[in-house]
């Protein structure tokens, strides 16, 4: 891959955005790389957490000026594939069974913004700033709008959206955008301690089984949900974790250490 990087350290995999010449930008290389780390079983390969971070001062710029450029012109069917790309890209985060955590620096705007909080969890830098820029350029910030009520309450998904102006780090964390605020300098190794803490805590199994239950809930009648709980709550039962986790509580009076 060239605009994306990646190592492995453990059961942590590291991800870095690595465009900072162009703030990075979403261009469609750089979407398709990030597609390729996201919707591989990272979780069948023993890697529990997949961090994201970004070369450079700012996370991500949003949209790639240059494919902008070109889409000004572009047909009903060069914009279809456009907007299908867009959502591999969030679909590939909301989806993956790892454990995710964005780490922002920055500037974070636009699509840009919308690739962070995709994640399960954001750190953000005290520096950071967030704005969903699309009503500004006349667009509409739609495939962000299917996820973001998961972080937002209904009020502050429309100041988001509708209004959109910079939040800084604590105004996001206030309202939920980000879970957490480091200083600049310790901004990775905040975000590495908040993905242990988690997996030291719960179940990868069961994490993974949370994150699907919560993403296909969104938007079902509470008939529908409560039947689709129902199922995850038997099939969970059946896991070598909830069997593991249950003998350690009655042997200990304790839960386990998952990490």
């Amino acid at each position: 891959m060239s605009v994306v990087q990646t190592h492995r350290d453990g059961d942590l995999l590291f991800v870095r955005l690595d465009s900072a010449d162009k703030a990075n930008a979403l261009s469609p290389a750089m979407i398709d790389e990030i597609v390729a780390v996201y919707e591989h079983d990272q979780l069948g390969d023993g890697v529990r957490a997949v961090l994201l971070s970004a070369e450079g001062k700012h996370f991500s710029a949003g949209a790639d000026l240059a494919h902008l450029r070109s889409l000004r012109d572009a047909g009903a069917e060069e914009n279809r594939r456009d907007s299908e790309n867009l959502r591999r890209l969030f679909e590939s985060v909301l989806r993956q069974p790892a454990l995710t955590v964005a780490m922002v620096q920055g500037s974070c705007v636009a699509g840009g913004c919308g690739l962070a909080t995709a994640h399960d969890f954001v750190v953000a830098a005290e520096d950071a700033r967030f704005l969903y820029s699309e009503v500004k350029i006349g667009f509409v910030a739609a495939l962000v709008a299917t996820f973001l009520p998961l972080r937002l309450a209904g009020r502050d998904v429309r100041e988001a959206l509708l209004n959109p102006q910079f939040l800084g780090a604590e105004e996001a964390l206030e309202i939920g955008l980000v879970n957490r605020v480091a200083p600049a300098g310790e901004l990775e190794a905040r975000g590495r301690a908040l993905a242990e803490e988690v997996l030291a805590n719960g179940s990868s199994t069961s994490i993974a089984a949370t994150k699907r239950l919560l993403l296909d809930l969104v938007g079902r009648d509470l008939d529908t949900a409560l039947g689709l709980a129902v199922e995850v709550n038997a099939a969970a039962r059946a896991t070598d974790d909830c069997k593991r986790g249950i003998a350690h509580v009655l042997d200990h009076k304790k839960p386990p250490v998952w990490r």
